[in-house]
């Protein structure tokens, strides 16, 4: 069993849908969990309380991680609460779909700088605590879109596959001082923005996918649970996809 006692995370984007189940997920695994949510309090405050169901600590705070100074002082809130970090977890992202020929500039850049650019300053921001204390597990949330792109999606497909270079790179620059960073690529996950789509389109998807279902927020909370674990001491630098198989590398 997947033993984080003791242990402290941080959950970028945790208040709803898969950020939600990960962070449920480091709690009943025995970390206290901050977490980021950009607007909805309400949906703060729910996950926080079942957090602290588990008998976990729960720290909510109300950031934008496109921001850094906000990535900085989401990192700073953990590390007053918990005294440490140990696990980093970037989930925080956005959708602003469009063609590329009718994509605003606005549309790519705020989707660049929430998925892509915020995930570098929470790590850049959480980098020196963890080379002190000698070990960390950094997990970055990608997507099939990153892997094999998507049509509709340049500025989310790109800023998933730059994360993917950036897992890369983060493993190589920490892993002297026993910190990993790896990646979870998700297929189509049912969550509040999937359950809405046309159910045409779902069956499509579900044909594509070898496993002919949809993926749940707990199944990708699996993975993240894994990766942060000791028991996943010796993997850096992966994408790990949890997918159905539907993007097979």
């Amino acid at each position: 069993m997947i033993d984080l006692t003791g242990k402290s995370a941080v959950v970028t984007g945790g208040s709803r849908g898969i950020g939600r189940a990960i962070a449920l997920r480091l709690a009943l695994q025995g970390a206290d969990v901050a977490f980021s949510y950009r607007g909805n309090a309400a949906a703060a405050e729910e996950t926080a309380a079942a957090i602290r169901a588990t008998g976990r600590q729960a720290l909510p705070v109300q950031a934008d991680v496109s921001q850094p100074e906000a990535a900085d002082a989401l990192i700073k809130a953990a590390l007053e609460a918990f005294g440490k970090v140990d696990i980093l977890v970037n989930n925080a992202g956005i959708t602003r779909d469009d063609l590329i020929m009718r994509m605003s500039l606005e549309a790519w850049q705020d989707v660049i700088n929430t998925n892509l650019s915020g995930a570098f300053y929470a790590i850049k921001a959480v980098a020196r605590p963890m080379l002190k204390a000698r070990g960390g597990r950094i997990i970055n949330i990608t997507s099939v879109s990153g892997q094999a792109g998507q049509t509709g999606q340049a500025n989310y497909s790109s800023a998933k596959a730059g994360l993917i270079g950036l897992t890369k790179a983060t493993a190589r620059e920490l892993a002297s001082r026993g910190i990993t960073c790896n990646a979870v690529a998700p297929g189509f996950v049912l969550t509040e923005l999937t359950q809405d789509l046309a159910q045409p389109l779902q069956d499509e998807i579900t044909s594509r996918t070898p496993l002919g279902r949809f993926g749940t927020p707990e199944e990708i909370a699996n993975a993240v649970a894994f990766l942060a674990s000791d028991d996943a001491a010796y993997i850096t630098g992966q994408v790990l996809a949890v997918d159905g198989g539907l993007v097979m590398m």
